[in-house]
């Protein structure tokens, strides 16, 4: 049981007097008596005050769901439990990864974050050679990669931390770092990885920190070589 009502509210309500819950399904407000929260915890079975419905109350006891994928419209069933953390449902990972670069806010290939550094970096140092998205230096593509320096930046966002398509994708991502730093190992290129997983929409100010973590490293790079 979810209560919206305080300690005073309860005690100053008469038997019939309506208390606010939140629903334990849809987690929508609504209204019972005061009687009623009292049988439910008292243990009364059939007086129980955790969902708004007994659409909701049935719901909860299902386990899986039918849902509609929200890229493609193929309908599947999902775990309740999931669907209550996520607000788009997708039948694969590949049908998320169409509708994320379609509706671009956060997380898509050449991000506004990944562009906005692309112009600074180029503007900031004019006599340096940059990469972008390339994968001729290691067969693999890298975010930033810096030839003369012998220096490459991987912007890593929540998808290399977190399950959002699942235990094997995120195994298969992080599989996939730890070989492009293998690589990059192999031909004597630092690799800075750089964990932009927090920032989940693009605004300049939440830029600078990284900005600076980045040419930061590259002063130092470049001090290095200089000597």
């Amino acid at each position: 049981m979810i209560q919206l009502f305080s300690k005073e509210d309860f005690d100053e309500a008469k038997t019939k007097d309506l208390l606010t819950l939140r629903c334990e399904f849809c987690n929508n407000s609504f209204k019972t008596t005061k009687n009623t929260i009292q049988m439910s915890l008292k243990g009364d079975k059939f007086r129980k005050a955790k969902f708004c419905s007994i659409k909701c109350s049935n719901s909860n006891k299902i386990t899986r769901q039918e849902v509609k994928c929200k890229n493609c419209n193929k309908e599947f069933f999902k775990i309740v439990s999931q669907i209550k953390k996520t607000i788009n449902s997708f039948c694969c990972s590949s049908c998320a990864a169409t509708f994320n670069n379609t509706h671009k806010t956060k997380g898509y290939r050449r991000s506004k974050f990944e562009i906005y550094l692309e112009q600074i970096l180029q503007s900031k140092y004019p006599n340096l050679e940059f990469h972008f998205n390339r994968k001729d230096a290691i067969n693999s593509e890298l975010d930033i990669y810096i030839p003369t320096i012998s220096l490459a930046f991987e912007l890593n966002g929540v998808f290399h931390y977190e399950p959002i398509y699942g235990a094997d994708k995120l195994k298969q991502i992080q599989n996939n770092d730890n070989r492009k730093f293998q690589a990059c190992l192999e031909r004597n290129i630092e690799l800075c990885i750089i964990d932009v997983s927090t920032m989940e929409y693009f605004k300049i100010d939440k830029c600078q920190k990284y900005l600076n973590i980045i040419t930061d490293i590259i002063e130092k790079k470049r001090g290095i070589y200089q000597n």
